[in-house]
Parts: C-alpha cells; structure tokens; sequence
C-alpha cells in the first residue's frame, strides 16, 4: 500500500513536469508567469510597493531631465558666420610647469578656453625664450618611467632596490628602441595635444598612435564641441576618416567612417584612405536603412551655414614673424590684438571698441610677455619697447588685477570673454547675414540632461 503511494506521487511530479516543459515550449523556450494585479503587489522589506517605488524613480528621472547639467545639443546662433577668430601662445609656457600631468591640463584648459569661445585657429609659436635647445628633450630625466609607477621607492631594502632599477633599466633600454621618442621642443608638445583635443573621439585611433606626449591624455578635459558627435546623433554634419573601400564594388565613391556604427557613409568622390574630412549628410537617411551618402564640404561649411562651431585649427610657427607672415587666410589677419598689462587702453575703458574684420588674432606672450618675446626673436627688428606697433589694438584685459602675475592659460579665458560681445557684434557682417529661423537662441528654450554621463564629458567637468 505505502509502495502504491510513493508511485502515485512520483507519476504526478512527473505529470506536473511535463505540463511545465510544455507551457515553457508553447511560450517560446520563456518561462511564463502570472501577472500580477496592482492591488496584489508585493511589499517590498521596507513597506514601500513596487508601484509606489516606480513612480518614485520616474519622478527623479523627470527632474534630472528638467535640471540637468549636459546640455542635449550646443546652441546655435542660426546665423551663418563669415569671420575668423585665432589666438597665439607661446609653446615655452608648458615648460614653466614641474610635471608632465602639469602639462597637458595647461594645455587642455587653452583647448577648452578655445572651443567655449568658438576660437578658429591656434598658433603656438616659439618665443626663442625656452631653456630647451632644439634635439633637446624638456622631458626632465625618468619623467617618462616614473610616470609610469616604476622605480617605487618606499618598499624594500636599500640592496633590493638597486637590483630592481638595475633590472627595471636594462628592461626600459630595451624597450625604447620600439617607443617614438618624446617631443624634443614644447611647441610640437603643446600642438600636438592641441589637435588631440580637438580631434573626434571616434577618429583618434585613426590620427594618433601611441606617443609619451599623450601619455597623460586621459587627464584633458575633453571640449565637447559640436563636431564630438555621439553615434546616435541626426547631425547634418560629420567628421570622418576615409576608408581604404568603395562603395559598389568599387565603382562608387569612397566610403568613409563617420562615428556611425556599423554604417559607413558613401561620398560623392574617391579620396586617399586615411584623411580626415568633413562630410554632408541628409538627416533623414538616418532613420533609413539604405547605405548613406553625403557630399564632401569643407571644414568652414558648418559655421559659414547657420554658425555652428566646427573645431579649431592648430598651426606651428618659427617665431613672432612667422605668425603673422605665415597666415593661412586671403589677404591675412586685418586685426590684430595684442595683450599685455602694459596696454595703452583697457577694455573697461569708456568706449572702448575694435574696428570691423575678417580674420582677427589675439597674441599672448608667455612668462616674460610679449615684449620679452620680441627681444628675444632675432628676425624682428622692433625693440620689444615697442611691441604695441606690431599690432592694432594694444590692450590690457584684465586691468587692475589681484595678483601680481596672470598666467598665460588665464589669460586666454579672461581674453576671450572680453572679447566676445566685440567679436559678436562685428558690423563687417551686417547686411550679409542669413536668418535660418526666427532668432530662438535664448537659453531657456535649451535642453539638458544629466540623467547619464555624455561619452564626451568629464565625469568632473
């Protein structure tokens, strides 16, 4: 009787079993489960349901979203723009700095000062003031490995550590024979973490290869600036690197990488693999799922359209001369501002105001100043008593300061933000300005969000 039983029992675990087996295969290999009703929600081990937890969490997200801090997209001003905006620095200011994480946060601070206030190109120049001989590393001596952990100095006895650095030595020696050697000036040191910054993130595997000059590049604040487009971004521009492929078995155009994954972009010509360039695209073929093409513009097409800001360009020059002789535009800078504390005028100065240009350059001078700079630089002919003669405009921007020194990266900031409302209202543009839409750029009608950290900004940005 007891053995009848158990086998009841087991043939209705077995019956059950296979009842289970067969919901699970009639529901598609998932495991179905009742649902539940609002009124039978479980209670959580505080008291609190799962409903009542739920509209708790989507009323914060509505409040990140309302508050936040990352702006969706940078504001436009609608408005094509026709000017040029450039800033010269001295490379030699980088070497006034004790470390190489020092360094590159200098320098990320002139890039950011460069993307916030829309600044096209930046000249680093060599002010023939730098201790640093050309072949000569700035690089102080194990700068390189240190940085690196190596060589740690607090454990171990005396004898442990001078067989470990001896070893560690021979294993770096070794080593450095496939490793590029470290800028041997500041200038190439500071340009090239100039278009680091300004580079795409999506393109820099592409444009930078492992370099000690960038061995710190993690520590830049990055400039988040329009042309940094995430990959789910419907922008009608693009950044991109060409690819070594064509489209339609190679009778079409070149395909390019722009940021979009899994989507190369077909452009209307062929171009060299492995150049960077500024595509066109239809903002409606992102939503299609067609191959998309674009159209190749240049890299002022963007801002010379409705005003967006398309990154900056970095240029190397031989000495103060050379900044000004070397200039990439037509006709060269028609404005030229010089900084100093010993300006003629101020810009808190009543009246105060520049004449109208097309290209315009602000100089900044390094440790010494400006004057210093043309002292020192051999091909000027000027004393550097008259500096102010090289340039239009002679001004102190920050009069009456409350330090006895303003660094260089400082002054590109407080330069820049002076300047601005001048460079706004430059009257050069009147008549030829394009309305793109009614003038809506106030900062209320303007999106934000924190809800999730942008793959462009800085956790402590």
């Amino acid at each position: 009787m007891e053995q009848t039983d158990k086998s009841s029992k087991q043939a209705k675990k077995e019956e059950a079993r296979r009842l289970k087996r067969k919901r699970i295969e009639e529901a598609g290999g998932v495991r179905p489960r009742a649902p539940k009703k609002d009124n039978e929600a479980k209670k959580s081990k505080g008291g609190q349901s799962n409903e009542k937890r739920r509209q708790k969490q989507n009323l914060q997200q509505e409040g990140r979203h309302r508050f936040g801090r990352v702006m969706e997209h940078v504001p436009c001003p609608n408005k094509a723009r026709k000017h040029t905006i450039s800033i010269a620095v001295p490379g030699s200011v980088v070497t006034n700095r004790q470390t190489h994480e020092l360094r590159t946060h200098l320098v990320g601070q002139i890039a950011r000062a460069a993307a916030v206030y829309h600044v096209d190109e930046i000249v680093v120049f060599d002010d023939k003031l730098s201790d640093t001989g050309k072949g000569k590393s700035f690089y102080r001596r194990n700068d390189w490995r240190n940085s690196h952990g190596r060589h740690n100095r607090d454990r171990g006895d005396k004898h442990d550590r001078k067989e470990e650095t001896k070893d560690k030595d021979k294993e770096d020696d070794e080593n450095s024979q496939s490793r590029p050697p470290p800028s041997s000036d500041p200038q190439q040191f500071m340009a090239r973490l100039l278009q680091y910054c300004e580079c795409p993130q999506y393109l820099r595997r592409n444009f930078f290869p492992f370099h000690p000059d960038l061995q710190n590049a993690g520590l830049l604040s990055p400039i988040d600036a329009p042309h940094h487009v995430r990959a789910e971004d419907k922008c009608p521009y693009r950044e991109g690197v060409v690819l070594d492929k064509k489209a339609d078995n190679g009778n079409g155009g070149s395909l390019v990488n722009c940021g979009i994954r899994n989507r190369p972009v077909e452009i209307d010509r062929v171009l060299t693999p492995g150049i960077r360039c500024t595509v066109q695209l239809d903002v409606k073929s992102y939503d299609k799922a067609a191959r998309m093409k674009g159209t190749v513009v240049s890299p002022t097409a963007p801002w010379e359209d409705d005003g967006t800001y398309w990154g900056y360009t970095t240029r190397l020059a031989d000495g103060i001369k050379a900044v000004f002789d070397e200039c990439p535009y037509e006709g060269g800078y028609d404005l030229k501002i010089g900084t100093s504390e010993r300006g003629n005028v101020t810009v808190d100065d009543k009246g105060f105001s520049i004449p109208t240009f097309q290209h315009a350059i602000i100089m900044f001078g390094g440790v010494a100043g400006i004057e210093e700079c043309v002292d020192a630089d051999e091909s000027m002919t000027l004393p550097g008593k008259d500096s102010m003669k090289l340039f239009d405009v002679w001004v102190n921007t920050c009069p009456f300061q409350g330090s006895r020194t303003i660094r260089t990266e400082e002054a590109v900031f407080i330069s820049l933000a002076r300047f601005r409302p001048l460079f706004a209202s430059n009257s050069s543009e009147q008549g030829s300005v394009v309305e793109k839409t009614p003038p809506s750029a106030s900062t209320a009608d303007i999106e934000f969000s924190d809800a999730e950290m942008s793959d462009e900004s800085a956790e402590n940005d």
